[in-house]
């Protein structure tokens, strides 16, 4: 029972309503105007009437503008479950003008239709309570055609009749709102481009966020190493240049962290002069990234953390373009991170260099013998610092290895130098 008359108690259901009483008020208006309603039966007007309705909404559905009002209606009064399904914005083609069309001609008809019946049921049931001799489905009220007698027919017929209205105002609602779903909502290309910018979106963030896990992640390890060595060594002169190191690495840390959070400001902000950004002048937060000429500093940083680097950079100047080098930094820094965090104190190797139209990127480092190595220092086995390097490499159209060989911990990274080809 609580499900049958609950759709009849719900707001949505009279909201709907005033929506639906929409159509026949235009209607109701255009008859006034032509061809007058004295003087006509109904099948003459109805006649007259359709071919001047439908005409005057398709001239209204060329508008671009109706599209959005209809839309901007919609969700007020079919009070939808989720907004999204239908659009707010106006006609953009031809096939959007269309649909606007069926649209309109759609919930005038239906809303003719239940506007009719929210007259004639009412005045029905009153006809049928104050007027005993008024003939209902073939019967009298004052039982003239049979033994039902009026108290007992109005009794049983009005709340019938009430609750069928009802009911017909809540389907009439419904049906209503799926046409509104299906032709006021976005086209699959509309859906398509939605989709496609949910994807951008979801991949700038992942973007961001191993920009945040490389640069942070290597500061604090970098940083945890300092303190921990100034406090265990007792000389005064290693704790101050651990201080130094971390303090050069912190400031290095912020920088990384203003650049990266500057990329999530008002996208409207993004291109104005003066206003980090990627339009206009934002190719110089791009610039303003370390990338592989950094690296002797990457690589002072990770001794002063006391793990050895032998190093070798075989990059010519110019070689690479911008995002490949900026993106050839973070690999290696994620490299020496993992290297100092798992095996701290071990000697790193790092070999970067142009082969063959590549570019191509291996940090090694001894692994820690067993009976050294704390919980933090087992081998790696996929962490998010990994997954991120191999989906940079992906990015990138090329392919990064990660494993033990002969005893080391050996990560392997090649990229062409000609993105997209």
């Amino acid at each position: 029972m609580p499900r049958i008359l609950a759709p009849l108690l719900s707001a949505a259901t009279y909201a709907r309503w005033l929506h639906l009483m929409i159509g026949p008020v235009f209607v109701g208006v255009v008859l006034m105007v032509w061809p007058g309603i004295e003087g006509w039966s109904r099948g003459e007007l109805l006649a007259r009437a359709v071919p001047v309705d439908a005409a005057l909404l398709g001239l209204a559905a060329l508008v671009p503008a109706t599209r959005r009002a209809e839309g901007v209606q919609a969700r007020l009064l079919l009070v939808p479950d989720r907004e999204r399904d239908i659009a707010v914005e106006p006609s953009r083609s031809w096939a959007d003008r269309r649909r606007t069309a069926a649209w309109l001609v759609g919930r005038v008809l239906l809303g003719g239709l239940v506007g009719w019946a929210s007259v004639l049921v009412p005045a029905t049931v009153v006809d049928l309570v104050l007027r005993p001799g008024t003939a209902v489905f073939g019967l009298r009220a004052d039982g003239a055609d049979g033994p039902v007698r009026a108290p007992l027919l109005a009794l049983v017929l009005a709340p019938v009749l009430l609750f069928g209205l009802g009911w017909l105002v809540v389907w009439g609602g419904r049906l209503q709102l799926a046409m509104a779903v299906r032709l006021l909502g976005p086209s699959p290309a509309e859906r398509l481009a939605a989709a496609e910018l949910r994807a951008e979106r979801l991949l700038e963030r992942n973007l961001l966020a191993r920009e945040l896990h490389d640069s942070i992640g290597h500061a604090l390890t970098v940083t945890v190493l300092q303190a921990g060595a100034a406090r265990e060594g007792g000389d005064p002169e290693f704790a101050a240049r651990a201080l130094e190191v971390i303090e050069e690495t912190g400031r290095r840390a912020m920088d990384d962290l203003e650049r990266t959070l500057a990329l999530l400001r008002d996208p409207a902000d993004q291109g104005v002069p003066g206003v980090p950004g990627r339009g206009a002048d934002g190719d110089r937060d791009a610039r303003e990234r370390p990338g592989i000429d950094r690296l002797p500093a990457l690589f002072e940083t990770a001794r002063a953390a006391g793990s050895p680097v032998e190093a070798r950079v075989d990059v010519p100047a110019g070689a690479l373009p911008g995002v490949l080098s900026r993106e050839g930094y973070r690999i290696v820094q994620e490299g020496v991170t993992n290297a100092l965090k798992y095996a701290p104190g071990e000697p790193i190797s790092v070999r970067v260099a142009v082969r063959d139209g590549s570019l191509e990127l291996c940090c090694a480092n001894a692994l820690r013998p067993p009976s050294a190595r704390s919980h933090g220092g087992s081998p790696r086995r996929g962490g998010k610092g990994l997954r991120g390097i191999r989906e940079r490499a992906v990015l990138l159209g090329g392919e990064a290895a990660a494993g033990v060989e002969s005893g080391d911990w050996v990560l392997t990274v090649r990229v062409p130098l000609r993105l997209g080809g």
